[in-house]
Parts: structure tokens; C-alpha cells; sequence
């Protein structure tokens, strides 16, 4: 999917009534379609009430310009005022006689917006997605999205935000995992869709964010089509070793500094916790650091850790074999993180930002790890390991302890970790956890304004208690109940030198069933937090 910018000096944003002049200057484009938003006032000031009312508003400016088509799609009950109603227009001879280029207009009902900035973004959300559905899937190649008609506030700030979501679902739309790897395709829907260029039109007052805007959804997408592919890969294909040769292509198509550490370099390190994990499987653990130095020299970085379990099968507290294929996404957090690290390369991101993700699988084997085994982390506390399915936690350890090094700003953890969390959240919301409320305000608006959502989970000292050993500094779990937060509460353990908070994705990383394949999340949120630091 392609993504551009157009700006016409004539529109307005401050008053409806100034949009003619733009709206003829857009009808004269040569495209395949012009998508425009309208409200509920805009409806009713044009369909009035059993036509007695003048007509007014950017409904009725249109259609003088389209001979009526407005006119006759409202009689044949075409038109509403629905919010994300959707109603297109085709062009006829009176179209070609008032300079008309475009091909289409297709009109998408805003409904009454008078909604607090929550649940306007959320409205918007809806009306986006209708309109994308609407572009997709015919003969529709290149459109204009009229960018002012579709907020209610007339800023350049909430256009831009607008935008960047409306990028993010085109791009969500256009995924085909098939057409992306041509040698997993297996199936004719896989196909790309025809619709390919979707074009954002503005004014001068908002140019620049509108360009900007573009820039960063753009890069948004194409980190979340990498942790997209690298998620729905098979095991057999997406090794640690297939991770590590593709971060370290990413650095010979960006400015990325990339260092792959291998078996040796782990077992220097003393990362015993991690090698614990990695013993049962005869493909090498890897442990993948990258950097983006888009900041000042000496800044403080954010520092994102992804669990990168490429495949588990639980170890020798094996899983059951159901739905066991599903377990290729353990490596999502992983996926998230080089695919943010990615975006903020490509959009090249004015900040100092480090991605480390530990790599390996956790099978069953004679070299494996035990329940009963006592291991020794990098950090030197020893954990008594209850459960070798809770291993997710066991190579986030060492790699939080190895960030320390970084001086961070922040560390933040993206994992699979639990499926309490999916049981406690659903598929709805990534769970989040940490005691530094600065850090938890700023992922939750991040997660508002991606609609790429968390919410908080309790992370009380009184939990600590589930995870005692009589036998090592700390147990791998803490039994069934909060399971999700007793997690949290052990990787809490190695990250008491810096600011740092995890999220729990394993509910939101993936969709099962007919729908299934990795979503992406949590990239969305990740680059509109990184974007709102400063």
C-alpha cells in the first residue's frame, strides 16, 4: 500500500462554507475516487425535512458540482446519517460537463460527533474502516481521502492523529500473508488487493503535520507488516537463527546497529537463566541487540525487551497437543520489538531507542531443563524452576539485566507470557504492569491514541509471597491464582535500577481460528508512545 499527500491552498478549515472552492479543485483530480466525510448536520441541513429547508452545508455545495447525485442518492434512500453509513456515487455525463475527474465520490456518515476525544477517535475508527472496506476488494486503485471533512475539532493535531490510524487500518487491510511470502502462499484469496494508493488531502494550515503524519503511519505499517510475517512464519522456517539474519538485514537497508550474540557469548555473559530454556533444543539460542541512534550522543535511551521463544512446546511440562501449533506466536514480543525498532529507523525518529530480544525455542529432550532444576541468572539471584512451560519469564530476566548496562531511560518488556492474562483481559486490551505511574500514563494514552489498548494490572508487593523457595532467592511461579501478575512480579525482581513496566500481550498478539495469524499489536502502541516522549 502507497501513501501521499496532496494540499489544496483553498480549503478552509475553519468554516464549511469555505470548502467549495477546494471541493472543486479536488472533483477535478484524476482519480478513481474522492472519499469525503459528513455529519449529521450536514445531512439534515441537506435533506431538511420533507424538503422545506434550504439546503445547506458540504453536502449540498457537492452536489451542484455533481449534477444532482447527492439529490438522487438521498431520494433513493442511499444517504444517511449514520455514523460510518456509506453511499457512492458514480460518475454520469453532468459529472464530465462541470470538470468533474474523479470517477467516484464516495460519502462516509460521521454521525453526530459531539463525543468527548476518546470516544470521537473511537467514532472515527469506525467510520475509517467502513470507508477502507468500501475502497477495497473491486476495481477502485488509487482514492483521496479529504482529511479536514472528517474531524469535528479543525485542528492539524487531531488530523494528524486521524491520519495515522486511518494508515494504520489501510495497512492492517491491505496485509496478504501469502502475497508476502510468495513461498508460504497457499491459498487464491491470498491474492494482493487491487485498491493501492490511498492519497491524504489537506491545506497549508495543516501541511506539515499532514506530511508528518504520513511519514510515520507509513513506517507504523511497515513495522507491523514485518512482525506480522515474522509471527505467521513457521517454526521450521523462523528460528532464532532466522530472527538474528533478519535483523541483521534490516541494518544493510537502515541506519540500525545490529549485534547478534551467540551460544558462547550467552554462557560469558552468565546468562544461566536464558541457556536454561535453550538446553532442550538442538537449534542455538541467539541474543539479538539493536540500536537506533536517532537522539542526541549521551541521551538516555527507551529500551524495548521481546520474548522471543520462536517455538514451545511448554519443555518437559509439555503442553497439551491442541491447538500446540499456535505456540510459533511465543515469539510476538519479539516480532513487536524489531518491528518498532524497524519503524522508527525508517521514519528516522529523533530519539535514542534499543531493542534486545533473547531467542531460542523450549523442547522436550535428555538435555533439558527439569521442574526441580535450580538455575543462576545473569542478575545472580538463583530461581527454582516449578514449571519449564513458565519459561518466558526465565530468558526476560537475563535480558533485563543485561539493559542495565544501557543506563535506560526506560526498559519496557513486550511478552506471550501468560494466559491468565488472556483469561483476565480477553482479546481486547494488553495487559501492563509497573509501579511507575509516569510510565503507565504514558503507555495508556499511547494505547488511546492507537486504539492499540492496555490496561492496568495490580503489582502489590503482597504477591511476592506466591513465588518463595525453600530451596533458591525465588521460584518460577507462583500457582494459579493472578498467575499473570505473579509473572510480573518475578521479572519486577531484575529491574529495580531503572523505570520499567511490562506488557503482557498474549491475548491481543494473535487471533485463532478462521482469523488466524498475528495482529501486529503491540507496534501501534509502541511507536505513538515513542513518538510522544520527549
Amino acid at each position: 500500500m502507497q501513501f501521499s499527500t496532496k494540499i489544496f491552498p483553498q480549503a478552509d478549515l475553519q468554516s464549511a462554507k469555505l470548502l467549495k472552492p477546494s471541493l472543486k479543485t479536488m472533483l477535478a483530480q484524476t482519480t478513481d475516487c474522492l472519499v469525503l466525510g459528513y455529519s449529521k448536520a450536514d445531512f439534515e441541513g441537506f435533506a431538511g425535512s420533507k424538503g422545506t429547508k434550504a439546503k445547506v452545508g458540504v453536502l449540498a455545495e457537492l452536489d451542484l458540482f455533481l449534477g444532482g447525485s447527492v439529490s438522487h442518492a438521498n431520494v433513493l434512500g442511499d444517504l444517511d446519517s449514520k455514523q460510518a453509513s456509506v453511499c457512492i456515487l458514480r460518475a454520469d455525463k453532468s459529472w464530465s460537463a462541470n470538470a468533474v475527474k474523479a470517477k467516484r465520490v464516495l460519502l462516509l456518515g460521521m454521525g453526530d460527533l459531539r463525543l468527548t476525544a476518546d470516544q470521537s477517535l473511537t467514532a472515527y475508527s469506525k467510520v475509517a474502516r467502513a470507508g477502507l472496506k468500501a475502497l477495497s476488494g473491486g476495481s477502485i486503485e488509487n482514492a483521496i481521502w479529504f482529511a479536514p471533512s472528517f474531524t469535528l475539532s479543525k485542528t492539524s493535531e487531531k488530523i494528524a492523529q486521524e491520519v495515522r490510524l486511518t494508515i494504520q487500518y489501510a495497512g492492517d487491510q491491505a496485509y496478504r500473508f501469502g502475497v508476502r511470502q510468495p513461498a508460504m502462499k497457499f491459498k487464491a484469496k491470498d491474492k494482493a488487493d487491487t485498491f493501492k494508493h490511498l492519497i491524504f488531502a489537506g491545506n497549508n494550515a495543516c501541511a506539515k503535520e499532514l506530511k508528518l503524519a504520513i511519514e510515520q503511519g507509513g513506517a507504523m505499517v511497515e513495522g507491523m507488516n514485518l512482525a506480522k510475517d515474522l509471527g505467521n512464519l513457521p517454526p521450521n522456517i523462523c528460528t532464532p537463527t532466522y530472527l538474528g539474519k533478519t535483523v541483521q538485514g534490516l541494518a544493510k537497508k537502515t541506519a540500525l546497529k545490529v549485534e547478534v550474540l551467540g551460544l558462547k557469548q550467552i554462557e560469558a555473559l552468565g546468562m544461566g537463566s536464558f541457556l536454561s530454556v535453550a538446553k532442550g533444543s538442538e537449534t542455538p539460542p541467539q541474543f539479538i541487540v539493536m540500536r537506533h541512534q536517532g537522539g542526541k550522543t549521551g541521551e538516555a535511551p527507551i529500551v524495548l525487551v521481546g520474548k522471543g521463544i520462536t517455538f514451545d512446546t511448554g519443555g518437559i511440562s509439555l503442553k497439551p497437543g491442541e491447538a500446540m501449533d499456535e505456540m510459533k506466536y511465543d515469539m510476538c514480543g519479539a516480532a513487536s520489538v524489531i518491528g518498532t525498532l524497524y519503524s522508527a529507523a525508517l521514519m528516522k525518529l529523533k530519539k535514542n531507542v534499543i531493542g534486545v530480544v533473547p531467542t531460542c525455542e523450549n523442547m522436550p529432550s535428555g538435555r533439558a531443563t527439569r521442574p526441580g532444576d535450580i538455575v543462576k541468572s545473569m542478575s545472580g539471584q538463583t530461581i527454582e524452576i516449578l514449571n519449564t512451560d513458565a519459561e518466558g519469564r526465565l530468558i526476560l530476566c537475563d535480558a533485563l539485566t543485561y539493559v542495565e548496562r544501557f543506563k535506560p531511560k526506560a526498559v519496557i518488556d513486550v511478552a506471550t507470557l501468560t494466559g491468565a492474562c488472556v483469561i483476565a483481559l480477553g482479546h481486547v486490551h494488553s495487559g501492563v504492569f509497573s509501579d511507575d505511574e509516569v510510565l503507565v500514563d504514558a503507555l495508556t494514552k499511547a494505547g488511546k491514541d492507537s486504539l492499540d489498548t492496555v490496561w492496568r494490572l495490580p503489582l502489590d508487593a503482597a504477591y511476592h509471597e506466591q513465588l518463595k523457595s525453600n530451596f533458591a532467592d525465588v521460584a518460577n511461579i507462583g500457582g494459579r491464582p493472578a498467575g499473570s501478575v505473579t509473572a510480573a512480579c518475578f521479572l519486577s525482581r531484575f529491574t529495580e535500577k531503572y523505570k520499567w513496566a511490562h506488557l503482557d500481550i498474549a491475548g491481543t498478539a494473535w487471533k485463532s481460528g478462521a482469523a488466524k495469524g498475528s495482529t501486529g499489536r503491540p507496534v501501534p502502541l509502541l511507536v505513538n508512545f515513542l513518538l510522544a516522549q520527549k
